[in-house]
């Protein structure tokens, strides 16, 4: 704030270096504990696959540092802050598609819009189209030879929407990314241009208030 206020950068350039600044850390506790989850659980062993997972996992990270810088620009104490975006991701985890089913929603605020602006859902969508798509699993419900690919499974239990490529899923969050972004830089600007006039007009109304002597 002090360099700012010499004039030395301007909110964009703040903006822009922030995010540049914070991509490698990212990147890493992205990276690291992936490759530790990846192939613990065993997921599919190829470097396609591992890279979707770890790029996904990089993307929703710098989302949600996004959001968060986006409720710390309009929260002025830290600890609301933290309540703020932790209840704001907190209400997207509940209709992200994982606790619940999309079709189980209650269309109302849950569904429509909850559902489609919450970023849990192109992540897990992501997630389980990387994972699922292309393979082939026994069916024991129909019978001892019998099959299911991997799309009818996203289709029936996941409920995912296979009609598009898991890389929209990504294209989708980075989209969030600079739309969060975006919305940051707005507020910080406009709070430089309201903060002055809020206090000029507290200042004037001060001075034009009448005292009353007992």
């Amino acid at each position: 704030r002090r360099e700012r206020l010499n004039g030395h950068y301007e909110v964009g350039a703040f903006v822009v270096g922030n995010t540049l600044s914070s991509i490698p850390y990212l990147f890493l506790i992205s990276l690291i504990p992936g490759v530790i989850a990846y192939f613990l659980v065993g997921l599919q062993k190829s470097i396609e696959h591992f890279t979707y997972f770890a790029l996904l996992l990089f993307v929703t990270m710098l989302l949600v540092e996004s959001l968060m810088m986006m409720v710390a620009s309009f929260v002025p104490d830290f600890l609301m802050g933290v309540i703020t975006g932790a209840g704001i991701q907190g209400v997207m985890v509940l209709n992200g598609g994982f606790f619940r089913l999309p079709n189980d929603l209650p269309n109302l605020f849950w569904k429509y819009p909850m559902y489609y602006i919450s970023f849990h859902k192109y992540a897990n969508q992501g997630f389980y189209k990387n994972e699922f798509e292309g393979l082939t699993f026994p069916n024991p419900q129909q019978g001892a030879n019998s099959s299911i690919s991997g799309e009818e499974i996203l289709r029936s239990v996941w409920q995912v929407d296979t009609g598009y490529s898991k890389w929209i899923d990504i294209a989708i969050l980075f989209g969030m990314v600079v739309f969060y972004r975006l919305m940051f830089l707005g507020i910080v600007k406009l709070g430089e241009k309201v903060k002055p006039m809020l206090k000029k007009r507290v200042g004037s109304s001060k001075k034009t208030s009448p005292v009353v002597e007992i």
